[in-house]
């Protein structure tokens, strides 16, 4: 084979028609192309096993749920005319019933299943039951005994319940379905578009997310009028169009318009869910003012705002943003859901300028903040993430529903109970997320073990599967299939952490991989192979000097991944409170994670009537040195109560 390697990305722009085969987005235009189920598919490894857990487990522990306690019965309740003011749960739960079948749409697109469609299809039926002539679809108001429509745009989640049943739709059209929820969506988007379009209500949802939903519901269908609507949501908020609430207005984002903003502020998942919107209206509009808006705002928040982990949010009172470098461990929210509705926005950004940077926050999200909510048996969820828990959690009830913000230990349901339907639709589309493709080739931007056939413009054709055990292991290879007919490029994310040692081997030869993307170009035969190393030796990482709450501390990193110190690895008598990492000494890679030295320093002050001295250092002694193991931070608390920090304070020797 005849090969070149060199660091170029793709710049020009692909035109694709509405109405395809796709995942959960599909730009018109783009310099990336998503691919759809038919050209990726896992096949094993680390994902397969997640996806594996999602469709086996997850999916129907969040359905015995919502049918339990009666979430999903509020459906047959509204349809029979019976529903009032005994609505079973919050205003907004419609919405689970709305991801959970999003979930299952992607869940069978990716594996056909007669007993899960069947159960999709029951489901949809009881939705669909409900609905009311004009479209209406909502189960909290509206009827005897209920508050009116749209009567609280504030809290009170109606157009964000129906954007999440566009997307719902959107899974449905894209994995090649358009039967009844599709339907029903088109019915539901209709009536938004005349109560809220050109000519109806000037005003917005105190919770955006039907801004993304509405644009990719065009996308899918090819009505133009639902891009139109979400445009018109995009514009108006920052207006002042929703109530004043204790939180402020930019708790909504609701204090500047989206082109003026350079942050993301707020609450976090509402400002993630509308940036997303936003930037979907901007491509299709070809509106670079508000693209490049969008852009900053990513790019200052990530700078000042972002967890370690990829997290999102340090307030638990409000769920929101903190200011520039507010970002306390033991208090960090960081929602499983921000952290999905962060990879959401960093796909779409990615898409539409190539720049791998993208990616690789995507990535850091996935693996240490939205993995980090399952438990290892899929059947309960952490709602916040924390990243230092100074007290062991409670276990609780596998057969209650619990408070978020009493959750320690990942709890089976909550009361607000988002996060698990959402973990469900975003590991049942997350291979959607590891490649895409251009006039040229492929580029892989997540790795694992996965199979892809993906027809070029060119003529050619790219038949390939990829064999690795990363994130643990350091080798990705790329095995061809079957002659690629014409020569292509394989593109090849090279992970910041990964600069300085990253190597590919193609057709005999080996050349450092150095830049953010390393192209291998050439005409491929079946059999032939490339070949990623990724050095996943641990490193010391520290933080910004104004993130105070982790000032004179590290954190340890092994690739991808964050780890975590956890009490049940340590000695008897030593806790993560009294643990002080030894820097003069290298962490050293284990099977899963790394090997550090500590000490256990205790000061006199640990027993003192006043926590506070002079601000010398006397009375304190640290202990003889031993060596502790650190895992993966998305997998601490699988083993019992348990205390645990990502950062730990240092000693010189």
């Amino acid at each position: 084979m005849t090969l070149s390697s060199d660091t170029s990305t793709a710049t020009s722009r692909e035109v694709r028609q509405a109405g395809a085969l796709g995942g959960p987005v599909v730009p018109s235009t783009s310099i990336l192309r998503p691919l759809t189920q038919q050209e990726i598919s896992v096949t094993g490894g680390f994902w397969g096993h997640q996806q594996e857990l999602n469709g086996t487990v997850v999916i129907e522990h969040c359905l015995s749920w919502i049918e339990r306690i009666g979430w999903l019965g509020n459906f047959d309740r509204a349809a029979a005319g019976t529903i009032g003011s005994d609505h079973a749960g919050i205003e907004f739960v419609d919405s689970e019933v709305y991801k959970l079948l999003e979930a299952m749409a992607w869940e069978l697109g990716r594996e056909p299943n007669p007993e899960l469609e069947q159960s999709y299809r029951t489901v949809v039926a009881r939705v669909a039951a409900a609905q009311e002539a004009d479209g209406y679809l909502h189960t909290s108001f509206g009827r005897s005994g209920q508050p009116p429509r749209y009567s609280n745009l504030e809290f009170g989640h109606e157009l964000y319940s129906f954007g999440h049943l566009l997307q719902a739709a959107v899974a449905r059209l894209r994995t090649g379905h358009d039967d009844e929820l599709p339907a029903v969506a088109r019915r539901l988007a209709d009536h938004v578009y005349r109560e809220f379009g050109p000519d109806g209500r000037a005003a917005v949802c105190g919770h955006p997310e039907i801004e993304p939903a509405l644009a990719e519901f065009s996308r899918a269908t090819g009505d133009a009028r639902y891009l139109e609507l979400a445009r018109l949501f995009v514009e108006r908020r920052g207006t002042g169009t929703l109530a004043p609430i204790p939180f402020g207005a930019e708790y909504f984002q609701d204090d500047v318009p989206v082109r003026d903003a350079t942050i993301l502020r707020g609450h976090a998942v509402r400002a993630l869910y509308l940036a997303a919107g936003a930037l979907d209206v901007a491509v299709e509009d070809g509106d670079g003012e508000l693209r490049d808006a969008v852009a900053e705002q990513w790019e200052n928040t990530v700078a000042r705002r972002t967890y370690i982990t990829g997290g999102m949010g340090s307030h638990h009172l409000d769920e929101a943003f903190g200011a520039d470098y507010e970002l306390p461990s033991d208090r960090a929210y960081s929602e499983t859901c921000a952290g999905i509705a962060s990879v959401m926005l960093g796909w779409r950004l990615l898409l539409e300028t190539g720049d791998e940077k993208y990616a690789e926050l995507m990535e850091r999200t996935l693996l240490n903040n939205i993995l980090a909510s399952p438990r290892e048996d899929g059947r309960a969820f952490f709602y916040t993430n924390t990243l230092h828990q100074r007290v062991a959690g409670i276990e609780p009830d596998e057969n209650e529903v619990s408070v978020r913000a009493l959750s320690s230990l990942r709890a089976p349901w909550f009361e607000v109970s988002c996060c698990p339907t959402n973990v469900a639709r975003t590991l049942a589309s997350v291979d959607l997320y590891f490649a895409t493709a251009t006039d040229a080739g492929v580029q892989l931007h997540q790795y694992g073990e996965y199979a892809l056939d993906v027809d070029l413009v060119s003529g050619a054709r790219l038949r390939a599967h990829l064999t690795s055990g990363y994130p643990f292991d350091s080798a990705v290879t790329v095995t061809f299939d079957a002659d690629t007919a014409g020569e292509i490029e394989l593109g090849l994310r090279i992970p910041a952490w990964a600069r300085l040692g990253a190597t590919v081997t193609a057709g005999g030869s080996t050349t450092p991989a150095t830049e953010p993307v390393h192209t291998v170009r050439g005409r491929f035969a079946a059999g032939d192979t490339v070949r990623l190393e990724l050095p996943l030796e641990p490193r010391f990482t520290t933080a910004h000097p104004r993130v105070d709450a982790v000032r004179g501390q590290v954190a340890v990193e092994r690739g991808p991944l964050v780890l975590a110190v956890e009490s049940t690895d340590l000695p008897g008598g030593l806790d993560t409170e009294h643990v002080v990492l030894r820097t003069s000494v290298p962490p050293v890679g284990t099977e899963r994670g790394a090997r550090v030295s500590v000490r256990a320093r205790r000061s006199a002050l640990d027993e003192a009537e006043w926590p506070y001295s002079g601000g010398s250092a006397e009375g304190e002694r640290e202990d003889e040195p031993l060596e502790v193991e650190l895992v993966p931070y998305h997998s601490w608390g699988n083993r019992g109560p348990s205390t645990m920090r990502v950062w730990t304070p240092t000693t010189a020797d």
